[in-house]
């Protein structure tokens, strides 16, 4: 008996080793946070119930990553691909704004860094993870046949060898080949798919600063101040709705009319999907301090920022985050989130 237990825990273990990394893997497969954490649960159980027949002619990583292929295939079999609001719809004119919502699972939804990207002493791995879990290249993985999208994840991501991915798929080297190829180019197309790539890591000093200097106007709601950090073409979001604006003009006039309860506000650093964020806590009127609003993620550019997504669902979003359901009025020490 003692020796079932050992073995049950060392094989708890081991599969747990690899949870980061699976769930980086599902995570780009889904575009879903809540869907690749209950996919790679799934591949832990179907390994555990099926280890016996695990004959140990491929890794267990490479058996791993075989069961969670099919977990997302079966998944995306329906034929869903989550989206940006501007995947979806033109820009909305300030005039004509209007918070419309759609269902959860229209929307590509945000990770938390240290759900998805596992630690590594690789600066060159780092950067690769980190670029393949922000928004515009998760957008446009999402507009890929399901089986190309693994394909590129697995070679272009993860490095596999083009026989590794044929034997994971069942398929043949050609036929991966070919539909690397084919991801390549619809990739190629999204012109947007490279838009935050100037985003560093770690950040340098000029991006510290654009941060310190957001934060700032953010938090004094300071809209001249605001304009002068966006790009002539920023973008702003607010999954669920369908809402998106275009330009500095409509952006802060939508915050200083529909969005003028958010003056006032205070901002938490968090890391997501591979770039600078803040949990955003407006004033609660009722109970005093602030309360949950926003995941805002950020994309930066030649010294600008070019996207602003704000994430609503805030009961979903704090808790999978680790932050505070609610902030005291005198919180400026609160460190959680950072």
């Amino acid at each position: 008996m003692s020796n079932g237990t050992a073995t049950t825990t060392q094989l708890e273990e081991q599969l747990e080793k690899y949870r980061v990394e699976l769930t980086g893997y599902c995570y780009r497969m889904l575009g879903s946070s809540f869907e690749a954490e209950d996919a790679v649960q799934d591949t832990m159980v179907r390994a555990w119930r099926s280890y016996e027949k695990f004959e140990g002619r491929s890794s267990l990583r490479s058996w791993l990553y075989r069961i969670a292929t099919n977990v997302c295939l079966d998944l995306l079999a329906a034929g869903n691909k989550r989206a940006r609001p501007m995947d979806l719809s033109e820009a909305t004119p300030l005039a004509q704004a209007a918070l419309s919502p759609r269902p959860d699972h229209t929307w590509l939804e945000p990770m938390p860094d240290a759900r998805v990207l596992p630690t590594t002493t690789d600066p060159a791995e780092a950067a690769v993870a980190k670029e393949s879990v922000r928004l515009a290249f998760m957008a446009a993985l999402q507009q890929l046949p399901p089986k190309q999208r693994a394909v590129l994840i697995l070679r272009e991501v993860l490095a596999w060898k083009a026989s590794e991915v044929a034997e994971l798929l069942g398929t043949s080297v050609a036929s991966v080949n070919s539909a690397l190829q084919r991801a390549r180019a619809t990739l190629a197309e999204r012109a947007d798919s490279g838009a935050e790539a100037a985003v560093s890591d770690p950040l340098d000093e000029e991006q510290r600063k654009l941060l310190e200097r957001y934060v700032a106007a953010f938090e004094g709601y300071d809209m001249t101040a605001l304009t002068a950090l966006l790009h002539e073409d920023a973008v702003m979001t607010m999954p669920p709705f369908d809402l998106w604006l275009l330009g500095p003009s409509d952006i802060t006039g939508f915050m200083t009319t529909l969005g003028a309860a958010c003056a006032g506000s205070r901002l938490l650093p968090v890391e997501v999907n591979g770039l600078p964020g803040f949990a955003h806590y407006k004033p609660d009127e009722e109970a005093g301090g602030f309360s949950p609003w926003a995941v805002q993620v950020l994309e930066i550019s030649e010294g600008r920022i070019t996207g602003f997504h704000c994430f609503l669902d805030t009961k979903r979003w704090f808790p999978l985050f680790g932050l505070p359901l609610h902030l005291e009025a005198e919180s400026d020490q609160v460190e959680e989130g950072a």
